[in-house]
């Protein structure tokens, strides 16, 4: 399965316990990513923090604020991007901290085991990785041996808000299966503000807005090509699984996407690049480029009933987004060869009682190590056979003895301030 430019087609033209048979529940993949054990130091509320996961999935349970969604950002962060909240670098610290934050974490991966680190550069203001204690020759060798995929509260307002936030979501998911994208995006973005910023100016450089043009329809050509994959791939695995999550259907609307699906990428883009140029008085008027990859919104449907998410009750739409998560987890193990961690941050909430089981059964029958969220620990009872627990706060975790798993021992967390 290929995303991107090469090999693409758009570039070649109530406490109820969840069980199930043994021989699912022992269901691997050739390759296993796991995590055991997380070092957190000054990041966020946690001052220092050794975690050893004993089971598959772990449950995180305690009031807000008490470090449950922290957690999972720092897992979200061992993979490249901004993690799960998108934060700058000055919010990770803790507060009365040293000023320095780090993130550890020693994982079982296709290379064996594995440590992979991040954390604030003290010679400046970046964030820098380290992988088995050594600089990586680039972030790509991260995305190699891990990936991430998350599922938070404020996704519940992805279709009541603006189109970037949608943008943004999207192009998570092509950049777990195509690290190349975020480069892709990263250029076209610089050019598109480049060119902006000349117009602004009003500085009628042919030739530099012909060569920013032509970087801004190179790019976002092949941005747009992947996204036009993985929606592609991503419609295809949701319509051919049998999932207790209403089926979605994923569109773009993007006069690119579009194009690509009947023209060659070279014609897209001369296209693309004779629209910019036409569109040059426009845009110094309205002080944006109304032609790129940055114009591009994700749609999102219930075939079912046919119901765009955006008309969906909120409910609806927090089934509709779990069951697009599940599908691209699935999708990045069929690509990649092993399942990418599951961080779900409170993804009980707006759920009725039947789909909030049908959830932990997907978990349990899952090979996905899952990291999930909750403010009360009744919730996840169900789940009691085949998950470990640990309420949080005070910067520490503290070991539910309710929740036992067959494979673990029950020793306290190893967590110290």
């Amino acid at each position: 399965m290929t995303f991107g430019r090469r090999g693409n087609p758009a570039w070649s033209a109530t406490r109820r316990r969840t069980r199930l048979p043994a021989a699912r529940r022992n269901r691997h993949l050739a390759r296993v990513l796991r995590l055991h054990r997380l070092t957190l130091t000054d990041f966020r509320s946690y001052a220092a923090l050794t975690w050893r996961p004993a089971a598959r999935i772990s449950v995180l349970y305690g009031p807000n604020g008490s470090g449950k969604t922290n957690l999972l950002e720092a897992l979200s962060l061992l993979v490249p991007g901004r993690g799960l909240r998108g934060a700058r670098n000055a919010d990770l610290p803790r507060q009365s901290g040293s000023g320095g934050w780090a993130v550890n974490a020693r994982l079982h991966t296709q290379d064996g085991e594995t440590s992979i680190g991040t954390g604030a550069d003290p010679a400046s203001d970046r964030r820098i990785f380290r992988l088995d204690g050594a600089a990586p020759r680039n972030q790509a060798d991260i995305a190699r041996l891990i990936a991430a995929v998350w599922l938070t509260p404020q996704m519940d307002r992805l279709f009541q808000e603006g189109l970037s936030g949608r943008r943004r979501f999207l192009d998570r998911l092509v950049w777990a299966l195509e690290p190349a994208h975020a480069r892709e995006m990263a250029s076209h973005d610089t050019a598109v503000h480049s060119r902006n910023r000349l117009l602004a100016e009003g500085r009628q450089d042919r030739a530099w807005l012909a060569g920013l043009e032509e970087s801004i329809a190179r790019h976002a050509v092949a941005a747009s090509a992947a996204r036009l994959s993985l929606v592609t791939h991503l419609n295809a695995r949701i319509e051919a699984e049998t999932s207790a999550f209403p089926p979605a259907r994923i569109g773009l609307a993007c006069p690119i996407a579009t194009r690509l699906q009947t023209e060659p990428a070279l014609a897209v883009e001369d296209w693309l690049r004779a629209g910019l140029e036409a569109s040059r008085a426009r845009d110094t008027a309205a002080a944006s480029s109304a032609l790129g990859a940055h114009r591009t919104d994700m749609l999102l449907t219930d075939v079912t009933t046919d119901t765009p998410a955006a008309l969906a009750s909120t409910g609806q739409q927090k089934a509709l987004l779990i069951g697009v998560i599940l599908a691209h987890a699935g999708l990045i193990a069929a690509a990649r060869g092993f399942s990418p961690l599951l961080l779900l941050d409170e993804p009980a909430v707006h759920l009725d009682p039947d789909r909030r089981a049908a959830l932990w059964h997907v978990l349990v029958a899952s090979p996905a190590q899952t990291m999930i969220t909750g403010t009360d620990a009744d919730t996840f009872l169900p789940l009691a056979d085949h998950a470990e627990a640990y309420a949080t706060g005070g910067g520490l975790l503290h070991r539910d003895t309710r929740f036992l798993h067959p494979e673990t021992d029950t020793t306290p967390v190893a967590a110290s301030r």
